[in-house]
């Protein structure tokens, strides 16, 4: 695993014993529209623990990827709190407590894949060669090393999005905020990347939060499962996986995990019978 950057600024002012990752109590968020508001999210309470690797399932529309970019401060809440390493969400972006990973991976096709990991870090004004260790250290753990001097039009999607990671990991942040990363990917490279995703994840200790369409991914992947509703997005329930964290894609075959599984589908109809019925 590669070597920790000394912290500063309010993130590392707020870190110490059992500060949560994420903090979110009693969060609303109404768009106001020309003719009607719309309603995003509703009463929405969840506490995420450092290193826990949690993924958001719902239906479409249902407030997953909203709830990730207020987390991000790319949304601002109209009630509630949100807590990101025990300071706001504001605050923890300026001090780059997070890597963001979309769900296409946004690379600039003239730039290399080197030059688009090491764009944050040109930004942030690290010199040449720090910025090029840096890179190399976040390729090898994506499995890319050696792809350095490649363009994205020379990758497949799958790689593509492995580039995209490493740039979010590129400054070292606390948290990984991913919204549907392998959404687009056929089935064999999507169970070949969360297998990567969850080595990743092993290695580096940190906290990621992961929105999905996906019931078995969401399973695989997590060590706690958000259930959503359909819009306005509210947490039907919260599932603490008892699966171990060293798996492999078998474990999908096993009891457990179909347990699991069945809860999430639960989860899901009693979200859609409750909108149903307001």
């Amino acid at each position: 695993m590669e070597e920790r950057k000394a912290e500063t600024g309010p993130v590392a002012a707020a870190k110490g014993g059992a500060t949560p990752a994420v903090e979110i109590a009693g969060v609303n968020l109404v768009f106001q529209t020309a003719d009607t508001p719309v309603y995003a999210l509703s009463d929405v309470d969840l506490t995420v623990g450092r290193g826990e690797f949690v993924s958001f399932i719902g239906p479409s529309g249902c407030g997953k990827t909203t709830l990730l970019r207020v987390i991000a401060d790319l949304q601002q809440v109209t009630g509630g709190s949100v807590r990101v390493n025990g300071v706001s969400p504001q605050a923890a972006r300026l001090d780059r407590a997070y890597g963001y990973v979309f769900q296409a991976p946004a690379l600039y096709p003239w730039r290399s894949v080197l030059r688009n990991i090491t764009l944050p870090l040109e930004i942030m004004g690290l010199p040449k060669a720090e910025r090029s260790a840096r890179a190399k250290r976040v390729l090898d753990l994506v499995n890319l090393s050696g792809f350095e001097k490649k363009f994205p039009w020379q990758l497949s999607g799958g790689m593509q999005q492995r580039v995209s990671i490493a740039r979010a990991l590129s400054f070292d942040p606390e948290l990984l905020l991913m919204d549907e990363p392998f959404g687009a990917l056929d089935e064999i490279i999507r169970d070949h990347l969360n297998e990567q995703l969850l080595d990743l994840w092993r290695r580096t200790g940190k906290t990621l939060l992961f929105v999905t369409h996906s019931i078995p991914e969401a399973v695989f992947l997590s060590t706690k499962i958000v259930v959503m509703s359909p819009r306005p997005g509210r947490i039907i329930d919260v599932i603490d996986s008892s699966l171990p964290r060293d798996r492999r894609l078998d474990i999908r075959e096993t009891p457990e995990f179909a347990a699991i599984a069945h809860r999430v589908r639960e989860g899901l109809r009693a979200g859609h019978s409750y909108d149903d019925h307001v």
